[in-house]
């Protein structure tokens, strides 16, 4: 697997759904649950931020706060995240997903093939899992499904 482009199209999946969606359209919820376009983007920052953080630690020691976050005991992960960012506008959530994207992009290169399919490199998600299979499930997957829900909601502004 090539962790690379699966980073970058499934960064393209998320930039192609947001692609033309008028700026009245991101705050109105229901989009998934009760959350909007720009409280998805919030969320799939938050887990850009948790990536980063996963990648640096790869080459390096430093502090986790969000995966510490991620694995603790009882959830809430997800909520607290977009809480963190409800204040903040549409665009200033899109270009912290952005940023984060791209300094994804940037650990992945310096990170050498053998490391991201060696299985047990993040223990706390799975002593079975890869690193890939990390960023397969978790980012991949997850960005589809998300952009799946703006792609039924953008259905329903269409008259």
């Amino acid at each position: 697997m090539n962790a690379v482009d699966v980073s970058k199209y499934g960064h393209g999946t998320v930039l192609q759904a947001l692609e033309g969606l008028p700026p009245e359209a991101w705050e109105t919820g229901g989009v998934c649950g009760v959350w909007s376009v720009k409280d998805i983007v919030a969320h799939l920052a938050s887990y850009e931020q948790l990536l980063v953080e996963v990648r640096a630690r790869l080459l390096g020691p430093g502090p986790t706060p969000y995966r510490d976050e991620f694995v603790a005991p009882g959830g809430g992960f997800n909520d607290r995240q977009v809480a963190l960012r409800a204040a903040h506008g549409a665009e200033e959530v899109l270009a912290e997903y952005r940023d984060a994207n791209a300094r994804v992009a940037g650990l992945l290169a310096r990170l050498p093939a053998e490391t991201l399919r060696e299985p047990g490199t993040l223990p706390w998600y799975g002593a079975e899992y890869a690193l890939d299979d990390f960023l397969v499930y978790m980012y991949y997957g997850h960005k589809r499904e998300h952009c799946a829900q703006i792609a039924v909601y953008r259905d329903r502004l269409t008259p």
